[in-house]
């Protein structure tokens, strides 16, 4: 059974926990760069992306986490997740210092308003079979920029001036602005371990 870890230093945790074992994956907490060793693919959860950095480091994970994203482990990025994983944060936005890296994207931190902003809105997400996934955005980021090596493949508001990408691939990364995690609603992470298969 395929070993799929979520990164638990802060954040909707469980919820993951609980979504990759109704998809067969064998699931564990990762909190050192021991037991980042030891999986297959990795969750980064929603939460407060600043605080997640400031503990990896802490814990001694920002470094070891940055080199296997480098060599190729898949790993899902859900709100706080997305931000992680982008290349770039826009310095206009909210700015943050650090981020793990891996897609070739620019996010804008905190992009549809505070936690009283949140909204749910129905996103249709490209290869995804069946009815619009029902997005949950909670304090969620956009991303501003698309690189090159980087795939869009969700908007909110396509077609209109409020157009947003707000799931993104590159190669064995993915990444939403919302949280699957929250709605019982399992594609997104069938999605995922489908992906670290691929890979493994």
């Amino acid at each position: 059974m395929l070993s799929v870890g979520v990164l638990a230093l802060q954040g909707d945790v469980r919820e993951h926990l609980h979504a990759l074992e109704a998809v067969g994956a064998e699931p564990v907490t990762v909190r050192r760069a021991r037991e980042l060793d030891k999986v297959d693919g990795l969750v980064i959860p929603g939460g407060e992306s600043t605080t997640m950095i400031k503990l990896a480091k802490i814990f001694e994970l920002f470094e070891p986490l940055r080199a296997r994203i480098g060599e190729g482990l898949p790993v899902y990025g859900s709100c706080a997740g997305m931000i992680l994983l982008a290349d770039r944060v826009d310095p206009d936005g909210s700015p943050l210092e650090d981020t793990f890296g891996g897609i070739d994207i620019t996010v804008r931190r905190n992009a549809f308003g505070r936690q009283v902003d949140s909204f749910e809105e129905d996103v249709i997400v490209d290869g995804l079979p069946g009815e619009p996934v029902r997005a949950v955005f909670i304090r969620a980021p956009w991303v501003q920029d698309v690189g090159p090596k980087a795939q869009p493949l969700g908007r909110v508001n396509p077609g209109t001036p409020d157009e947003h990408v707000v799931v993104v691939r590159q190669e064995s990364l993915l990444a939403t602005s919302f949280h699957p995690e929250l709605t019982g609603d399992l594609r997104l992470h069938e999605l995922f371990v489908e992906m670290v298969r691929a890979v493994g």
